[in-house]
């Protein structure tokens, strides 16, 4: 089959690709990231490309205009090359990683090391943890094996019994006590009840002991190494000038490779379906934490064979994609996945680059769409030792909710969509450079006020900024309360566009691409469902214990869109409730929060696997009461008007109507 040379700018990487391949389908393969949310099946519209020179076949896609495709424009997903080509990817169809480093400017908000205010009773007790040996040299009277001298050290100088032995260990374990003069460092885990010997090292390396935590999202990892050898509950809790704790080392985060086959849990399962698509998912999520996994190393300088444990906290069909199993029935009724409880897995045997003796812990998931990231996070936010009614939400792609506190807790799942991650919405992006994320609107002139991740030219809408444009939009009049805008507002933003009435929040001189953004009523009516989604998940969750929103005394908000909301106009959109803003907590990403807290103590991996159990699933597809609510809260802020009194009086006052 032909192949040609493609270089791709800007990185200026040049790959041999087959003209049966769609540049897409190249990118994939050879690690240049391409925007794409559809699975390459050019529904999106966003993997947008330029040829720059030679010759692809490609037909032009709607998304597309007459003018721009004549200028080279192309869709990667429908591309192949017909000859050597330079294909450029433009900046709205690139991912920029420096975003996800950026840390919210919120006083309310608690960072992941912030252990301390939320969970009490803990103990730094990690389940991993290392051993330094220096044993007696066998002789004529004391000749017993070299596993059982090893073992009667453990008992005697550190009380340590019941210890089993890899057999990996066994291999090299004879010759390495001999030529180190029986002076060594074990590594041990809580094993079945037990201990469990995986690793001899040379010499005296026992305060080399690290842990890597990694949060497995749909759209972003995220990791931290600890010092598992130094750790404590003090160290833990105290804060450095980065404003870490002393026993976190490193930060890193990355995309999720697996967003160029879709951008959703189930467009994920459906590409799972096809010959070799849960093989070519797996590999991505795996390099991606391989890649996390490197920079942390690197970052503080840690050698390869220093790390000692793995945690992994996602999703449902995450969880099952990086370990490699059929997630098919998570989406079928009666939606049961393959496992919520997984056996700590080696994590060489799932492709993942660190030692032999390195097990990763996976977090148990509680059903098909509460997965294990949300048991982490409520782990981590101490909902399950507090007496107080709590609301855990954990706004993405889907909103997880939690309700109950030590002695309860349900849950449930709405598929909010990604609209809050930027999908769905014709000028939407993720959270990175050039995004919109905050707008004010005169009300008098109906002129926005722009700002953007970067402060640079716009180049999208952010969730948050979303959440704030939709907000202002209706407090200035531009939008009513059904999403509808203004066709007779005074202002030449309001127009008539491709997907119907549109208000012109950047004109194309003013962005990177030199096309207008817009948000349009289609967009809009994505907004509204997505809201009302998880409103409703809500309401259904307390009206299944007999509660109301009145008596929820904590709202804890977790995930990475927690980081840059702004609650009021939260509030105002009706995707919150209206409740005092001292009930509101932020945690951040609360699956990190709970993984490496269950790093550090072995005693907790019991208390997650409690909470699991304890945590009744809700299933919001089949609830009656779930429609109701989800049609009443599809209006802005939501047709009860008892539920929103302060948000009617705002748009009372600005309408003119007084208070």
């Amino acid at each position: 089959m032909a192949g040609h040379k493609v270089k791709f700018l800007p990185s200026d990487r040049v790959f041999v690709v087959d003209e049966a391949e769609t540049l897409l389908e190249a990118a994939m393969k050879l690690g240049v990231h391409i925007n794409a949310s559809c699975g390459g099946n050019s529904a999106c519209g966003k993997c947008r490309i330029k040829i720059v020179e030679g010759d692809a076949e490609s037909p032009r896609h709607p998304t597309i205009s007459e003018v721009d495709y004549d200028n080279g424009y192309r869709l990667a997903c429908t591309s192949r090359p017909r000859s050597d080509l330079v294909v450029e990817i433009p900046l709205e169809s690139q991912v920029d990683k420096a975003s996800l480093k950026r840390k919210p400017h919120r006083p309310h908000i608690l960072a992941a090391s912030d252990i301390g205010e939320l969970v009490k009773g803990w103990t730094a007790e990690p389940a991993v943890f290392k051993v330094y040996l220096e044993l007696p040299p066998p002789s004529i009277e004391d000749n017993i094996a070299d596993v059982e001298r090893i073992k009667r050290a453990l008992r005697i100088d550190h009380t340590i019994d019941d210890v089993s032995v890899a057999f990996g260990v066994l291999k090299k374990m004879s010759s390495l006590l001999r030529d180190e003069d029986w002076k060594v460092t074990v590594t041990l885990i809580h094993f079945r009840g037990g201990y469990r010997l995986v690793s001899i090292e040379p010499g005296k390396r026992h305060r080399e002991n690290y842990s890597a935590v990694i949060d497995i999202g749909t759209t972003t990892l995220c990791g931290q190494l600890l010092d598992l050898a130094n750790c404590s509950v003090a160290k833990v809790t105290e804060k450095t000038a980065n404003g870490r704790d002393v026993c976190t080392l490193a930060e890193s985060s990355d995309y999720n490779s697996q967003i160029s086959y879709g951008e959703d849990v189930i467009s994920r399962i459906m590409y799972a379906r096809k010959k070799g698509g849960l093989k070519r998912l797996q590999d991505a999520v795996i390099a991606t934490v391989n890649s996390v996994i490197r920079e942390l190393l690197d970052i503080a300088h840690v050698d390869d064979g220093s790390l000692s444990h793995l945690v992994l906290a996602g999703n449902t069909t995450m969880t099952h994609l990086a370990l490699g199993l059929d997630p098919r029935h998570i989406m079928l009724a009666p939606y049961t996945p393959t496992v919520t409880f997984v056996e700590p897995v080696r994590a060489a045997a799932l492709g993942i680059h660190v030692g032999d003796h390195v097990y990763a812990y996976v977090f148990p998931c509680v059903a098909s769409y509460v997965g294990g990231d949300i048991v982490a996070g409520v782990l981590g936010s101490g909902i399950f030792q507090r007496e107080k009614i709590t609301l855990f939400m954990d706004i993405g792609t889907n909103g997880e909710i939690v309700l109950g506190n030590k002695d309860w807790l349900v849950c449930a799942s709405c598929s909010a969509g990604p609209a809050f991650e930027g999908g769905g919405i014709g000028s939407g992006m993720r959270a990175d450079r050039g995004a919109i994320e905050q707008v004010r609107i005169n009300p008098a002139t109906y002129e926005p006020m722009v700002l953007t991740v970067g402060r640079v030219k716009p180049l999208g809408i952010c969730g948050s900024g979303l959440i704030d444009i939709v907000a202002e939009m209706l407090l200035a009049g531009l939008i009513d309360q059904n999403g509808k805008l203004r066709r007779d507002a005074p202002t030449k933003r309001i127009r008539k566009g491709d997907n119907g009435c549109e208000y012109v929040i950047s004109y194309g001189a003013e962005t990177q691409t030199g096309r207008d953004i817009v948000i349009s009523e289609v967009d809009l009516d994505n907004l509204i469902r997505t809201k009302a989604a998880v409103y409703a998940g809500c309401r259904v969750l307390l009206d299944q214990v007999g509660l109301t929103f009145d008596d929820v005394e904590r709202v804890v908000i977790a995930g990475g869109f927690g980081h840059y909301i702004d609650l009021e106009r939260a509030r105002t959109i009706g995707l919150l409730p209206e409740l005092p803003l001292n009930r509101f907590l932020f945690v951040g990403n609360g699956s990190l929060l709970g993984a490496r807290l269950l790093s550090f103590s072995e005693g907790l991996m019991t208390e997650a696997e409690r909470i699991a159990r304890m945590m009744t699933n809700i299933e919001l597809s089949n609830s009656p009461k779930f429609m109701d609510e989800f049609v009443a809260a599809s209006f802005l802020p939501h047709t009860d008007s008892r539920a929103f009194p302060g948000v009617l009086r705002e748009l009372k006052k600005g309408r003119g109507e007084g208070v």
